[in-house]
């Protein structure tokens, strides 16, 4: 297996697109561009909280102190 290389700071779209690459990278935020079957989406973790398109992601741990019950 090659030796693991560093990840992306500049996710790379259409070579032909007019727009700019997007620059990732950010100080105190990890960013990745996930490409799913529904499209893109922008997965950020800041201050130890994961946010998908913006949207604050609720932790399992949260989820279990407000007593709901899905796993």
């Amino acid at each position: 297996m090659p030796a693991s290389l560093p990840l992306p700071e500049v996710l790379l779209g259409d070579p032909d697109a007019v727009q700019a690459a997007l620059p990732l990278a950010a100080e105190g935020v990890l960013r990745y561009v996930w490409q799913s079957a529904f499209g893109p989406m922008l997965i950020e973790v800041r201050d130890d909280a994961a946010f998908v398109n913006g949207r604050r992601v609720t932790t399992i741990g949260e989820m279990r102190a407000k007593g709901d019950p899905t796993p």
